[in-house]
């Protein structure tokens, strides 16, 4: 049970941080804008039954969406660090509000898969931009010593705030129908969230949110420092043993995710009973690996101050490799009490690489390493569910897949014991 006076104690801390606050509720809504989105799209696109799908389709449809930008956005992180963050938000929200009002259109006139998901595409870009300029900005409003029970405090209320949007999505799909024309009304709905983030970032003072002109930052022209994005992002990240451990570890857990995520899909899929596209089990599942999220999300700032980061990551790791053989039999609710536990342990070691890149990195640097972990959370997940499409059966029953993940949550246990005792480099 969380301490009343623990709890009171928080409370106070965030009241005290008026810029933090603000930074906060941007966050929450941008999130929930983000929740309402995915789920909308995913009722749309995988759980319509005006649309058929197979492992390939729900692998290429993730592709689709997530894969160009995890490519461009290292590039594009460099704009965090060069222009001021406040302006960036505001810009990215107004091209976020326009995307989600095309794809919204789109659903309307019942246009194919290809066009949606690359509207989709666009509007999740402009959505992983704000994510980063986001997390990148935390340092400057928190004072140093709090960035890590503050980060925790805001990737809660972000899960909460996702959740709560996607859970939106299934009230709105009741009312409106699972067909094109429902998920045109769910998408539409985003439009009124983003527009509210899109306002909230304008509240801020010009600068309030850095980037610092540090004697690190990147200086010349706006095309160099944006063709060399990639280039500055991946050297700071090396240059830190630190951010590169944790990175691995988040690294192997989203490929593990990947893998899950296909597994879920395909047998709620392949079980569900004539007429029915198995939302509720994936709804279920999705459920209980969000409420985990959130219990680590609220564990981590305590076990962090306990143990430091870097044995809270390697703990994670471990019993994430457990859990996931104990989910090899792909018995429903077994992988909903999994989900749970998987989620906890991956929210703890997120949180340790968002913290590693807030206190190790230069602000001046920072967005950009936040863009690379980005990029790297995505291509990770594409990546592994990509190849499990390559060899999962029709009904999904793929025991080896499962003893697979453990397998890499273990890789990623050495990798990541190996990259933090990396002497530091020059940058």
């Amino acid at each position: 049970m969380v301490d009343a006076g623990a709890a009171g104690a928080l409370w106070r801390a965030v009241r005290a941080l008026p810029m933090f606050r603000r930074l906060l509720a941007l966050r929450m809504v941008s999130q929930f804008a983000d929740g309402l989105f995915q789920a909308g799209l995913a009722g749309g696109l995988l759980f319509n039954p005006e649309r058929g799908v197979t492992p390939w389709a729900i692998a290429g449809s993730f592709a689709v969406l997530f894969l160009p930008y995890s490519l461009l956005g290292p590039f594009a992180g460099a704009l965090l660090d060069r222009w001021d963050r406040r302006w960036v938000l505001v810009w990215a929200n107004a091209g976020r509000l326009l995307l989600v009002v095309v794809v919204a259109v789109l659903f309307v006139v019942g246009a194919p898969d290809i066009p949606l998901l690359c509207g989709a595409l666009l509007a999740n870009g402009f959505a992983r931009f704000v994510a980063s300029g986001l997390s990148a900005a935390l340092p400057d409003v928190v004072p140093r010593a709090e960035v890590v029970t503050m980060n925790a405090v805001a990737t809660a209320a972000g899960s909460v705030a996702a959740f709560l949007g996607a859970n939106f999505m299934l009230l709105v799909r009741i009312m409106f129908g699972a067909n094109d024309l429902g998920s045109a009304v769910v998408v539409g709905l985003v439009a009124v969230p983003v527009l509210t983030a899109l306002v909230l970032a304008t509240r801020f003072p010009p600068g309030a949110l850095g980037p610092a002109d540090t004697r690190r930052a990147i200086h010349g022209s706006v095309f160099y420092a944006v063709s060399t994005g990639w280039l500055h992002g991946v050297r700071t990240v090396a240059a830190r043993p630190t951010v590169t451990a944790t990175l691995a570890a988040l690294a192997a857990h989203r490929m593990v995710f990947g893998i899950n995520t296909l597994l879920v899909l395909v047998l709620v899929r392949h079980g569900a009973t004539p007429g029915s596209t198995g939302l509720g089990p994936t709804a279920l599942f999705g459920g209980a690996t969000a409420a985990g999220m959130f219990l680590g999300t609220v564990c981590t700032p305590l076990v962090v101050n306990r143990w430091g980061r870097y044995v809270t990551a390697t703990g994670a790791l471990g019993a994430a490799a457990v859990v996931q053989i104990a989910g090899a039999g792909l018995v429903l609710p077994v992988l909903v009490g999994c989900g749970f536990l998987l989620g906890v342990a991956g929210q703890v070691i997120k949180l340790c690489a968002d913290s590693a890149i807030q206190l190790d990195v230069d602000d001046a640097l920072r967005g950009q390493v936040f863009a690379v972990q980005d990029s790297l959370f995505w291509v990770a997940f594409i990546a592994a569910i990509t190849l499990a499409a390559a060899v999962i059966p029709a009904d999904g029953y793929s025991p080896a897949l499962a003893v697979a993940g453990s397998v890499i949550y273990l890789a990623g246990l050495a990798v990541h014991a190996i990259a933090v005792r990396a002497p530091r480099r020059p940058e």
